[in-house]
């Protein structure tokens, strides 16, 4: 296999290089925003560096919503570590059940469903969530937030995928030897599931720690409230805090951001994990 010419590799580095700049543009400009004025973005939007340094916006991010900035962001995080943790158990829990037993009526309306909340939007759950949130007592608190958070459709199929390519003969060996399911699938076959494992907890942060519209029709308070329904709080009928916006949303996404770049290579690989390695 013939390397490739200095040149080239000089040609690919430069492309890659201005198609990373140009979509990392957007965020640098959001991050030098959040040091301007309001009537400065209004007067100059494209102006690449501030009139003059200034973080007046993340100081007066101390209270949102009638929220402390360190109490959203406690939530934030309790509330995604939470939904994080049960999706992972619910979803490999279902997905072993369903490769072991893919011929009871009662799975496959089980995987249908998932089929189904993959194509419809949360929002065309408010009034579906809300009633049963509502019957079960779970509106205003922290249980229903987190339930609501912990349905995975793309986690399940994660699971459902890399536990039909383990080997039939690994789990007959272990039913030979008397291990019960409850003990094979945690003794034997999540211990060879760790590179999905990690992605489906990656992936599930990431996309529980954006999510807003769960956390506003549960929440009655807004003491439950996470830093994007915070976000989301500071476009108020006296008008748009561009200033404040900017400011808390490079809060918001610097730890998903941060997460992803030293995971990037967990994620995508373990998206098309299909097979076990010997």
């Amino acid at each position: 296999m013939t390397r490739p010419r200095p040149l080239a590799r000089i040609a690919a580095w430069a492309v890659a290089g201005t198609v990373s700049l140009l979509f990392l543009y957007p965020y640098l400009w959001m991050a030098l925003g959040s040091m301007r004025s309001t009537r400065a973005i209004l007067s100059a939007p494209l102006r690449p560096w501030p009139e003059q340094w200034t973080l007046d916006a993340y100081i007066r991010l101390h209270e949102v919503a009638g929220v402390t900035l360190w109490r959203a962001v406690a939530n934030s995080l309790g509330i995604t570590l939470a939904s994080t943790a049960l999706a992972v158990g619910i979803t490999a829990m279902g997905a072993y059940a369903l490769c072991r037993r893919p011929g009871l009526l009662a799975f496959r309306f089980l995987r249908g469903g998932f089929l189904l909340t993959m194509m419809y939007p949360y929002m065309l759950l408010v009034i579906p969530v809300y009633i049963v949130m509502y019957r079960l007592h779970l509106l205003g608190g922290y249980t229903g937030i987190v339930l609501f958070l912990s349905l995975g459709p793309v986690q399940f199929f994660l699971f459902e995928q890399f536990f039909r390519a383990l080997p039939a003969e690994v789990i007959e060996a272990a039913t030979i030897d008397g291990a019960q399911e409850w003990d094979i699938l945690w003794r034997v076959v999540m211990p060879m599931a760790r590179p999905v494992v990690a992605t489906v907890s990656i992936i599930t942060f990431l996309l529980n720690w954006a999510q807003w519209f769960p956390v506003l029709v549960v929440s009655t308070t807004p003491d439950t409230y996470t830093l994007p329904v915070a976000l989301l709080n500071l476009n108020g009928e006296l008008g748009t805090d561009f200033q404040g916006i900017m400011a808390l949303s490079v809060i918001t996404t610097l730890p998903p951001a941060i997460l992803f770049l030293i995971a990037q290579r967990r994620v995508i690989g373990g998206m098309t994990e299909g097979a076990v390695k010997g």
